[in-house]
C-alpha cells in the first residue's frame, strides 16, 4: 500500500486515488505511521489538478500533529499560499484544513491569521467569495480561541 505513495495519489482513477488519500487521512489522525511519507505529500502541492491538491492539504495538516522534526516549517508558506488558490474549491479546503495545522502547530496560529486577513478574494467568483469568506471567518474563530 505504501509503495509509490505518490502516484497512488495521483491516479488517473479519482475514486481510487480519493480512497487511499481519505484512509491515509483517517489513520493520521491516530498513529504517525504516514508521517514518514511528509516530504512525499509536500511535493504534491503545486499539482497542476487540484484534486490531488486538495487531498495533500489535508494529508499534510492530519500529519502535522507528528511533526517533531519541523517539517511544516519548510512548507508553511507554500501551503498558505493555497488560501488564495486558482480553484475556489481547494482556497475553501485550504482554509478549512488551516484550523486542524494551527491547532497542533500554535506557532503558525499568527501568520496564518495575517494570511487570512491579507487574502485577496476579487478572482473569484461572487456565487464562490461568500463561502471563501466564511470559511475563512470560521477558521479565524477558531484559531483566535486556541
Amino acid at each position: 500500500m505504501k509503495e509509490n505513495i505518490v502516484a497512488k495519489l495521483t491516479a488517473k482513477n479519482d475514486k481510487c486515488a480519493c480512497a487511499i488519500a481519505d484512509k491515509i487521512i483517517s489513520e493520521s489522525q491516530e498513529t504517525d505511521e504516514w508521517y514518514e511519507y511528509f516530504n512525499d505529500f509536500a511535493s504534491l502541492l503545486n499539482h497542476p489538478k487540484s484534486l490531488v491538491r486538495n487531498r495533500v492539504l489535508y494529508i499534510l495538516a492530519a500529519n502535522a500533529q507528528w511533526d517533531e522534526e519541523n517539517r511544516f516549517d519548510s512548507i508553511i508558506s507554500n501551503f498558505l499560499t493555497h488560501i488564495t488558490d486558482e480553484k475556489p474549491i481547494t482556497a475553501r479546503q485550504c482554509i478549512k484544513a488551516l484550523a486542524q495545522v494551527g491547532l497542533v502547530k500554535p506557532q503558525y496560529i499568527p501568520r496564518i491569521l495575517s494570511c487570512l486577513q491579507d487574502a485577496d478574494l476579487s478572482k473569484y467568483k461572487d456565487s464562490m467569495r461568500p463561502l471563501i469568506e466564511k470559511d475563512i471567518a470560521e477558521t479565524e474563530k477558531t484559531l483566535k480561541t486556541l
